[in-house]
C-alpha cells in the first residue's frame, strides 16, 4: 500500500482491529499520564504526588523506594517509555497488517506480555513488601492489562497467517 491509503485506512477504517489498535493508542497514552507523573516525582522535579484520600495510599513511599530504581535507574521514565513505544507499534501498517505484516501484531503481543508480567510483579510488591498502594502504578498496571488484552485477537490472526504460509 502506498502511504497515501495507510493514511486513509488508519484515519478512517472502521475495522475491529483497527478500534483495537486506537485502544491501545489511548491505553498507552494513559499510562504514559500515569508513569509521567512517577518520573516527575522520581527525577526531583516534584516533591510529592498526590494520593487519593484513602487508606494505605502512599504513592512517593512507593516510587521512591529501592525496588523503584532497579540497576539505579528510575523505573517511571522506563515505564513511560514503554508506553510510548506501545503507540507506533499499533500505528504500524494498514487495516489487514495481520495477513500483511504478521509479525508485528506477533511482536505487539510480545511486548505487552513483558509490559504486564512487569508490571503485574510491581502491582504484587506494593502491599506485601512496601505496605503501601499507589494510584499511579495501579493505572499503569491496568492500563498494561487491557494492552495486552487488545493484543491477542490480532496477534491469533498474525499467528494464522504465518501458519498458512
Amino acid at each position: 500500500m502506498k502511504v497515501r491509503e495507510i493514511r486513509d485506512d488508519l484515519r478512517r477504517g472502521d475495522t475491529a482491529g483497527l478500534e483495537q489498535r486506537r485502544a491501545s493508542i489511548a491505553l498507552s497514552l494513559v499510562g504514559m499520564a500515569s508513569m509521567g507523573a512517577t518520573t516527575l516525582l522520581q527525577a526531583g522535579l516534584v516533591r510529592h504526588l498526590p494520593d487519593p484520600p484513602l487508606p494505605g495510599f502512599d504513592s512517593d513511599k512507593v516510587n521512591l523506594s529501592d525496588d523503584a530504581f532497579p540497576f539505579g535507574v528510575p523505573d517511571g521514565p522506563i515505564a513511560l517509555a514503554g508506553f510510548a513505544m506501545n503507540i507506533p507499534l499499533a500505528a504500524l501498517g494498514p487495516s489487514n497488517r495481520a495477513r500483511t505484516l504478521p509479525w508485528v501484531p506477533l511482536l505487539a503481543l510480545a511486548k505487552s506480555s513483558i509490559d504486564a508480567a512487569i508490571s503485574g510483579w510491581l502491582f504484587y510488591k506494593m502491599p506485601t513488601k512496601e505496605k503501601a498502594w499507589c494510584i499511579y502504578c495501579i493505572v499503569a498496571f491496568f492500563a498494561n492489562l487491557g494492552l495486552l488484552a487488545l493484543a491477542v485477537s490480532e496477534a491469533r490472526q498474525g499467528l494464522g497467517t504465518l501458519r498458512n504460509s
